[in-house]
Formats: C-alpha cells, sequence, structure tokens
C-alpha cells in the first residue's frame, strides 16, 4: 500500500465498499456524537468522511487532533445507512472507519476559519493566504482559472494558432501606461522595463512570418485598479494573424469565446455564435457605449416627436430648430402614462 494515500478525498463510492484504503488530507471538520466521531477529511479533489467509535483505541488521539490538522488515515470503506447518505457529497454514500491514523502536521491555533465564509477583512486573509486559499470558494476559483486558461489553451490551437512565450525583461517603449522598472546589477544605473503587453515581440514574430500567433500574456502597468482590471499585473488573451480580413478573425475567435463561456456557463444563458455585429454609430446612439452590455434591455430612444409641439419649452424650441430629443425609457418607473425621462436635446 502506498505511504501516504491509495485513493484520494474525492474517489472513494459505494463499489469499493468492504475495500482497505489510505488517505491523506487536511481535517475540515470534527463531529463528536459521543460515542461515535466524524471527521471531514478534505484534499484538493474532495472531502471524504471517516469514522471512529469510542471504543477505539485511537478515539481520544483523534478527539484531540485540532483543525487543519495533515493526517493519514487507513481503514475500509463502510457503506453510509440510507438516512445518513449526503447526497451533496461524491463520496456521500460511503465513510472509511478508521484502523490506523498517523499525523504529518499537527495546525495551531487558526487566525482565521477554513471551513466557512466568516467574512474576515482583507488584511487578515492576505496575511495568512496559505489558509485563506483552503476555503472553498478560493479554491474553487484557482482550480476555475486553471481550467478556463486550459480551455482557451486547447481551443485556441485547435483553430490553427501557435502559442509563443515572450520575453518578460525589455526595453522601456513609449506606451500608454507608466512601466515597472527592474534594476540591472550587470549595468548599474540602468533599467529593463516589465512589457505593458508583448506588442513588439509580437510583431517581430509575425514579420517573421509565423502566421498565427497567440500568448495568455502578462501585461505589466504601474496604473490604478480598473472595474476588470487588477493594478500591476493581468493577463490577456493576446493575438496576431496573417493574410486574413476582419471577417476571418470573428470566425477564429468566436468559437473560442463562445465554446468557453459555454463551458463553464453552469446553467447561464450564453449567446449564440455567430456574436451580434452592431455598427458604432447605432451602439452609441441606442447604448452611448461602444462595448454595450446587452444583457441590460434598455436603450436610448428618440424621443423628438414627443416633445414637438408640447409644453415643455425648452425641448419643443430645440426640436424646432432641428435638435433631437433622447431619453431612456423606464418601464413603470413613473407608475402612469408620464413620457420617458429625457436625456438631453
Amino acid at each position: 500500500m502506498h505511504t501516504y494515500r491509495t485513493h484520494d478525498c474525492g474517489a472513494l463510492r459505494l463499489e469499493d465498499e468492504g475495500k482497505p484504503a489510505r488517505l491523506s488530507g487536511w481535517i475540515d471538520r470534527k463531529r463528536d456524537h459521543g460515542n461515535l466521531l466524524f471527521i471531514d477529511l478534505r484534499d484538493n479533489y474532495g472531502i471524504t468522511q471517516i469514522v471512529t467509535d469510542v471504543s477505539s483505541a485511537l478515539f481520544q488521539q483523534i478527539e484531540d487532533l485540532p483543525l487543519e490538522s495533515v493526517v493519514t488515515v487507513t481503514g475500509s470503506v463502510l457503506a453510509r445507512s440510507a438516512e445518513t447518505v449526503n447526497a451533496a457529497l461524491p463520496t456521500g454514500e460511503i465513510e472509511l472507519g478508521i484502523a490506523e491514523i498517523t499525523v504529518q502536521s499537527l495546525a495551531d491555533p487558526l487566525p482565521m476559519p477554513v471551513n466557512q465564509d466568516a467574512g474576515y477583512p482583507e488584511d487578515i486573509r492576505l496575511k495568512y493566504r496559505f489558509l485563506d486559499l483552503r476555503r472553498e470558494k478560493m479554491h474553487r476559483n484557482i482550480l476555475l482559472r486553471s481550467a478556463v486558461i486550459a480551455s482557451i489553451r486547447r481551443r485556441m490551437i485547435e483553430q490553427g494558432f501557435t502559442e509563443f512565450q515572450t520575453p518578460i525583461l525589455t526595453a522601456s517603449s513609449p506606451e500608454g501606461a507608466r512601466d515597472f522598472l527592474v534594476p540591472s546589477r550587470m549595468h548599474p544605473g540602468k533599467f529593463y522595463a516589465l512589457p505593458q503587453a508583448p506588442q513588439q515581440f509580437k510583431q517581430l514574430l509575425m514579420i517573421a512570418g509565423f502566421d498565427r500567433y497567440f500568448q495568455i500574456a502578462p501585461c505589466f502597468r504601474d496604473e490604478d485598479a480598473r472595474a476588470d482590471r487588477s493594478p500591476g499585473e493581468f493577463y490577456q488573451l493576446d493575438i496576431e494573424m496573417s493574410f486574413v480580413t476582419q471577417d476571418d478573425v470573428f470566425a477564429a475567435l468566436e468559437p473560442v469565446l463562445g465554446g468557453v463561456f459555454e463551458e463553464f456557463a453552469e446553467g447561464r444563458a450564453v449567446t449564440p455564435t455567430p456574436f451580434p455585429r452592431i455598427p458604432y454609430d447605432e451602439s452609441m446612439l441606442k447604448y452611448g457605449s461602444d462595448k454595450p452590455d446587452l444583457r441590460n434591455p434598455i436603450e436610448i430612444v428618440d424621443v423628438s416627436d414627443v416633445f414637438r409641439g408640447s409644453g415643455f419649452r425648452i425641448f419643443a424650441q430645440a426640436v424646432e430648430k432641428g435638435s433631437v430629443v433622447r431619453a431612456i425609457a423606464a418601464p413603470g418607473g413613473g407608475g402612469g402614462e408620464d413620457p420617458p425621462h429625457p436625456v438631453r436635446p
């Protein structure tokens, strides 16, 4: 039997009943029912319930173990009774009866809980980041990021793109944001710059004839955070294509982006491909933005006729002089038949 585990904590099923197994992981929760002690053992792959009773010589040792201690347990796979099955867990039909236990690492008292989201402030979470990343939500987010990047990479390669890596240390270039600078030990008083984007390098690749380039590229910019961008460092899907039209670019990327969103939608609606195409002028007139969120059904509409010859003299006179009044309709907002709220003439 392997020193640490024969299965991970998400692997055992009802068909394994009666088989010996060894698991290693972190103590996520403990439930003392008097004569029975239940422990949820957690690793990267899931949770398995392990159990011992008061007649076991290991009972007191296991009962004294603090949460987040790392242990290796050996025992037999037991089927749970019908009333104790946990349908929320893939391993919820079984539990592991403990015959042996080895404590790999005894945990100190925790500065923050791991098995719940107690709303601890960000400074505590960042100070104890190794604990914060053990929480289910954070753990799931990290794995999701990895899965999304793997999906993008696979789909880009299927579209005939080749992945390249470009240098991180480079010379400063006159782009939009401030560079992060790295001092050079070999050349005192001189500095490398971290790339804001792989712009120059990908252009070298294209001029060299590599045809279809992509990279999930780190970009470094000494600028403040934005609503959709982390400060300092972020990643972007960077692509270049040779001898193509705009429609060729759309045809190559729509299946990639649409496929990624469909793969990770978890029941949410995804706009089917080909994506809707809205001319710039139309987009600005309807939404006031060249990147509208089409989940919002509200549009800016022309209401000039509503105010033409009306008693609202400012707008009426503006319309007579050739101006246009556009407004955002808020259905039900006025509670009656009032005209839409005007934006501006």
